[in-house]
């Protein structure tokens, strides 16, 4: 469909309103079903948390599907992958699964969307350079990068607010450069505003002091439609660089490969050792409040989310200019804390006369 100034508004509307309503009973259920987030070493919170509030997002998104959504091949494997992705999600909020089960799932949502929509990633743009992907390297790349984005949305799923967050930011952002680019008849266009409506819903159930997290069940879901608007918005020239989507979602992607470095560095399996030396923990010891935390991690998002719509609008060269000098203020910071090295701290020793 086209998405007109009319249609934005109505879409987000429908959506938010339907999230909004619908948290609420998804928060009674988890309780009824015990999904609940239970605090150990690992956990910020300090109480049993409902978990399961991914299913109030995913209401959204089927309504907003069957209001506005073209029904096609493309669509049918996104529906099919994300009905495995929080089948999945619930079974683990209830009774937590092994990696290696959760990872098989997010290989087949993966390749069903790869394979039977075929959505896949044919060529890369990147620096005014481009690459053509034969098959079936493409297809392997394609799965590849939709399951590194579902993990690494999972795994910044950590503090209250924040996953549910930085996810409407990126489809807000998705949004805007859609009407830039003037590609607003796409599906990854609508998508995008579908899933900010239903975040944005969540997002005043989940807000700091939070009353129900997403658990597996949203952030499975929404790394998923997050990989796969990624892909369409590559395909229908909403992005005209991969650079595009990589600078929306620089701190979960940052955090996750800082994340795996660490755990490599101290000999640990880096996919299924979970720790407290994320980037929104490091600001937790900084002693800043988990509403302040929050709020300086959104400030950086808005910030990779402005470059990349000044990158889309052709500003390359400055835009990258910026970005990698903020990358390095971001790795200062980072040595600075114990995200990949544990600073031992020094004891002032007590002199006797």
């Amino acid at each position: 469909m086209y998405v007109n100034g009319h249609d934005v508004f109505i879409i987000v509307f429908i959506t938010f309103l339907c999230s909004l309503i619908v948290t609420p009973i998804v928060e009674r259920i988890a309780y009824h079903v015990h999904a609940m987030d239970y605090p150990n070493e690992r956990r910020l919170n300090k109480v049993p948390m409902p978990t399961l509030g991914g299913l109030a997002i995913f209401f959204a998104f089927l309504l907003g599907y069957m209001l506005y959504a073209r029904s096609n091949v493309q669509m049918l494997s996104i529906l099919m992958g994300s009905f495995l992705l929080i089948l999945m999600g619930m079974i683990d909020d209830i009774n937590p699964l092994k990696t290696r089960y959760q990872l098989l799932v997010q290989l087949l949502a993966a390749g069903i969307v790869t394979f039977y929509g075929g959505i896949t990633l044919n060529y890369i743009s990147v620096f005014g350079l481009s690459f053509i992907i034969p098959a079936p390297w493409s297809y392997l790349l394609t799965i590849i990068l939709i399951v590194a984005i579902i993990n690494a949305i999972n795994l910044s799923d950590g503090l209250d607010g924040l996953c549910s967050g930085i996810s409407s930011i990126y489809f807000l952002t998705i949004s805007i450069i859609a009407f830039i680019m003037n590609s607003q008849q796409g599906l990854d266009t609508t998508l995008a505003l579908i899933m900010l409506g239903g975040t944005l819903g969540f997002l005043v159930y989940n807000f700091p002091p939070a009353r129900i997290y997403l658990g597996d069940t949203g952030s499975n879901f929404i790394g998923f439609i997050i990989a796969v608007t990624t892909l369409l918005g590559y395909k229908t020239a909403t992005f005209t660089s991969l650079i595009i989507p990589l600078i929306i979602l620089a701190t979960p992607i940052i955090d996750v490969a800082l994340s795996i470095a660490r755990r490599i560095l101290k000999r640990q399996n880096p996919f299924s050792t979970p720790d407290k030396q994320h980037f929104h923990h490091q600001l937790l010891k900084m002693k800043f409040s988990t509403r302040a935390s929050l709020l300086i991690i959104y400030a950086i998002d808005l910030i990779f989310a402005g470059l990349s719509i000044l990158y889309a609008l052709g500003i390359t060269y400055y835009v990258m200019l910026i970005y990698i000098g903020l990358m390095i203020i971001f790795l200062f910071v980072v040595l600075k804390t114990d995200i990949l090295f544990k600073h031992q701290k020094k004891e002032k020793k007590s002199k006797r006369g």
